[in-house]
């Protein structure tokens, strides 16, 4: 059970790439410690349906960072029902479309749309009490984060993982053949763009979830957590 007040003003950073299991991870400790949560993912999605919709080359960096202060983003902070809307609609299904999965680097690499977005997200951590996560949490958004998680797995497990959400029910080979090749196009573009580069800082704490069920990896990072907080057990 979460303790109250005991976590109001930490800050958890959870980082790392595509298909690590970020989105599972975050909410479940968010729920465990009684901390909001916010996807800076899905804003970096939402703002790629924007683009889409309104037949911007994603392509076109300047067109995109001409544009990336047009649309309006909201993140709900609710770990157990969070939300994501786009000029007041729900776009919850929309950023998981394929179509932004294959966009949604592109746009998030131009310094304009980061940029904006960053100022959104810092506005989100407000006093703190909150896990953030997505790829730039502890080097750029909260570098003064309470505690900095990478989290990561081998290539195969996040693309078996991503396969399973994609299908349904059981591994379909054609889907994570695909999978993984997309999971290693987005590690490249997310680990060498300019902006904001996908990057293990120094005093992160790496979790290898590669071998740990969620529920054990959730419980890795609440022990990490409580262990960061004064009067805390490690």
């Amino acid at each position: 059970m979460p303790e109250p007040g005991r976590h109001a003003s930490t800050v958890i950073a959870v980082d790392g790439p595509s298909g690590s299991g970020k989105s599972s991870v975050s909410r479940g400790v968010a729920q465990r410690l009684g901390l909001r949560y916010l996807d800076t993912g899905a804003m970096y999605r939402a703002m790629t349906v924007w683009m889409l919709d309104h037949q911007i080359s994603v392509d076109d960096a300047s067109e995109v960072a001409r544009t990336a202060m047009v649309p309006r983003i909201d993140a709900g902070s609710d770990p157990s029902a969070p939300t994501i809307t786009l000029d007041g609609v729900d776009v919850s299904g929309a950023i998981r479309e394929p179509r932004v999965t294959a966009a949604v680097s592109a746009v998030s690499s131009v310094p304009e749309v980061r940029a904006r977005l960053l100022r959104l997200q810092r506005a989100a951590l407000g006093g703190g009490g909150i896990v953030v996560e997505g790829r730039d949490i502890g080097s750029v958004v909260c570098p003064e984060a309470t505690l900095k998680i990478f989290l990561t797995a081998s290539p195969e497990a996040r693309a078996a993982r991503r396969s399973l959400e994609l299908s349904g029910a059981g591994h379909v080979e054609a889907i994570e053949t695909t999978t993984l090749a997309d999971l290693e196009r987005r590690d490249a573009i997310d680990s060498t763009r300019e902006s904001s580069p996908l990057t293990q800082t120094a005093d992160a704490f790496v979790v290898d979830a590669t071998y740990l069920s969620l529920e054990e990896t959730i419980n890795a990072v609440v022990e990490l957590a409580n262990s960061r907080v004064p009067g805390g057990q490690p």
